[in-house]
């Protein structure tokens, strides 16, 4: 089920292989917003904003190896375009053992200081026990987040993206299954719902890992592939790393304005829960395409076909755009509906605070949709580290303002809202200004390697 990305047409191959990625991750966000929908309804309003600030806590740290297996994945399609089998399988044996072992050390890091990790996230104490023994179960299932991503970035890399979705598919439906079953019908709390999560995880991570490996002779890797190749350990770092970095910052400074929003009280908490659910799901597509996109500039980079990047690069932009603006406009005039989906309509006051958090980011989805397309061409091009730089850029401008604006009477946490918007679109500005500057940003060419030229 391998498609390569460096032969025929462009936008079609774009699309056929990010279709299934998109909805992939369009069901993972369904049993997200599932997920909430149960906890708000059957939970109560407490119990919504605990499992919203954990699920920000959580996303934040599976980021970190998210991220580090998103890097390697455009290692692995810069070798598969180049052709180069052994290189590309020493690189998946050195980044598995790498990758595995920072699981390991995150997952006892967090078990043993999620009490303090709550604390500085200034959850309201009548949430903490709450919010506890959901971060404790949830954290469990770590080891199955690494080995869905790794092993779902691996076959994407050689151009199988189909193969992820059915198993994210079938285990988001097994997840709700269990949510409902857990909380309705067991009334295990929000434990319940961290367990059902778990267990869902464990099927997908186990599950495409035996798949690749029964499946997918020529992907297995063997003690004797990284001597034999002498692959650097350092090509490994820069890409797993420097991606892990940006999207661990990327969330980070989410997580900084989840304690910002908790220090305003439970209603903008669950305000924000529900809320931040709905926007996720919303640009969720233009992420997704932004992660296919990167993976076709990879082959294409690695194959040497300069104007497959051009053409990619243009016509993604056209495609990207054309989503974002309706999906705003859908957001800006159903705000309302979509929240009273999480919230009683009983609930006034939690609606209008996530009304207002939609309205006014949900107009300037075309700056993220621009954002993730620069993220994905300059980790395709080998450039992890400008990705980074972006991501740095938005996040630091969003954080600084919510802080500065988030105290002053009058604008409260609607400064926090608009932040956001305003960070994106000077990470826009500040990415296609260095991508007109060619000297720079396309010395990456094919002959210079994924190090480019360094």
């Amino acid at each position: 089920m391998k498609k390569d990305l460096t032969q025929g047409n462009v936008t079609k191959n774009m699309l056929l292989f990010a279709g299934p990625m998109i909805l992939g991750n369009l069901l993972q966000q369904f049993y997200n917003i599932a997920d909430s929908l149960i906890v708000g309804r059957f939970l109560g309003p407490d119990a919504l904003a605990a499992v919203g600030s954990a699920y920000t806590l959580m996303t934040f740290l599976t980021s970190i190896l998210i991220g580090m297996c998103m890097g390697s994945g455009a290692l692995f399609s810069y070798y598969f375009g180049r052709k180069e089998e052994g290189r590309m399988k020493s690189c998946m044996q050195q980044s598995f053992l790498l990758i595995g072992g920072a699981t390991v050390a995150l997952n006892l890091l967090v078990m043993l200081l999620s009490r303090p990790i709550l604390r500085l996230l200034q959850i309201p104490a009548e949430l903490m026990e709450m919010m506890h023994t959901y971060v404790w179960i949830i954290f469990t299932g770590l080891i199955f987040v690494f080995l869905y991503n790794y092993f779902a970035y691996l076959l994407r890399a050689v151009g199988n993206s189909v193969v992820p979705l059915y198993f994210l598919g079938s285990t988001a439906l097994l997840n709700i299954v269990l949510d409902l079953l857990f909380v309705i019908v067991f009334h295990w709390g929000t434990g319940g719902a961290a367990a059902a999560t778990v267990i869902a995880q464990a099927v997908s991570g186990t599950g495409l890992m035996a798949y690749t490996w029964i499946k997918e002779p020529n992907l297995r890797f063997h003690g004797q592939d990284a001597p034999e190749e002498k692959t650097s350990m350092a090509e490994i770092l820069r890409f797993s790393f420097s991606s892990s970095i940006q999207q661990s910052v990327m969330n980070f400074g989410i997580l900084m304005i989840q304690g910002l929003v908790n220090s305003f009280g439970t209603v903008v908490m669950a305000a924000f829960a529900a809320a931040v659910k709905i926007d996720s799901f919303a640009y969720m597509p233009a992420q997704e395409f932004g992660n296919a996109f990167s993976l076709f500039i990879s082959q294409n980079h690695g194959a040497g076909r300069a104007d497959r990047v051009k053409e990619g690069m243009k016509n993604a932009l056209k495609v990207s755009m054309t989503f974002c603006i309706a999906v705003s406009i859908l957001i800006f005039l159903f705000a309302r509906y979509l929240m009273m989906l999480f919230i009683s309509a009983a609930e006034t006051e939690i609606i209008s605070v996530g009304v207002g958090y939609l309205q006014v980011e949900g107009a300037f989805y075309c700056g993220i949709g621009v954002l993730f397309l620069l993220y994905g061409y300059y980790r395709g091009v080998g450039r992890p580290e400008m990705s980074l730089v972006l991501t740095v850029i938005s996040l630091g401008t969003r954080v600084l303002l919510a802080y500065l604006l988030a105290p002053v009477p009058g604008i409260g946490v609607t400064g926090i809202w608009a932040a956001i918007p305003i960070g994106w679109l000077l990470a826009d500005m500040a990415g296609i200004l260095y991508l007109r500057k060619p000297e720079k940003a396309s010395k990456t060419g094919p002959k210079a390697g994924p190090d480019g030229g360094r």
